[in-house]
């Protein structure tokens, strides 16, 4: 089956992360070349764990400098302080944030405890943020196994923007052992919605594992449908799947 996306496919997580860092970080060094600022898309979740060791090994051994970034996480918990272990800002900062030379007031994430009366002003005050900063450069996502980026679960719209979000079942299932048992994990999240991300200039969907496979290749190979919001991916002009041979294998020739 033919397909318009493009991804490359890797030996190891590890491999295709030195690949993305490496595009992140020439990025980095010419806009400071520039004297302009780098807006980066962040991820959470076990996926972009390596890309994140990649990019404080380059900080640390080659020099690479954060001054100059601005960053914006895809999502947060509702119902979370930032200091709760499985909070999106605590992963962040645990991560990335802590080991880099990046100013903390450059560090956007949703709120994970914005009253319900305040989350419609505070996610189009991110969507603001965004647009204020010269909008994202370069998006990282993983994806769900419901087909999700961010946090747009099945039925979210191609044009969604930043919105408080109802988590899917399976999506809550798959984070219950981080959080040690289903009952512990919030019910609902604000997220950027599919809109918001596909106006990144750049995007890099990272996958692993054979646990991957069918929704990659849904996703990659299958209709555009707001059922598998990943599969948006293939209406964007410059977006790459990077996958390890396992998350690649059901993918057709």
């Amino acid at each position: 089956m033919v397909t318009n996306v493009q991804f490359l496919v890797f030996e190891s997580p590890a491999a295709a992360c030195r690949e993305v860092a490496g595009e992140i970080a020439a990025l980095i060094r010419s806009r400071d070349l520039i004297g302009r600022r780098a807006v980066l898309g962040l991820a959470t979740g076990s996926t972009p764990i390596p890309l994140y060791r990649e990019l404080i090994r380059l900080h640390r051994e080659e020099g690479l400098s954060f001054r100059n970034v601005t960053t914006f996480n895809l999502d947060e918990y509702l119902g979370l302080e930032r200091n709760h272990p499985e909070s999106y800002w605590s992963f962040m900062h645990r991560n990335l944030f802590d080991h880099v030379d990046i100013d903390p007031a450059c560090v956007n994430l949703p709120s994970g405890t914005v009253s319900q009366e305040e989350i419609l002003r505070h996610c189009r005050d991110y969507e603001d943020a965004i647009r204020e900063a010269g909008g994202i450069d370069y998006q990282i996502l993983g994806i769900g196994r419901t087909g999700h980026i961010g946090f747009n679960e099945p039925g979210t719209p191609m044009d969604a923007r930043t919105q408080k979000i109802h988590l899917d079942p399976i999506t809550r299932s798959d984070a219950a052992p981080a959080f040690g048992g289903i009952d512990k994990v919030p019910t609902e999240a604000i997220t950027m919605g599919c809109g918001t991300i596909l106006e990144a200039r750049r995007i890099a969907l990272l996958a692993w594992g054979s646990k991957k496979a069918s929704i990659v290749r849904q996703a990659i190979q299958g209709p555009i449908t707001d059922e598998v919001s990943a599969s948006f991916l293939q209406t964007h002009a410059d977006a790459t799947f990077f996958l390890d041979n396992d998350a690649a294998s059901k993918i057709c020739d």
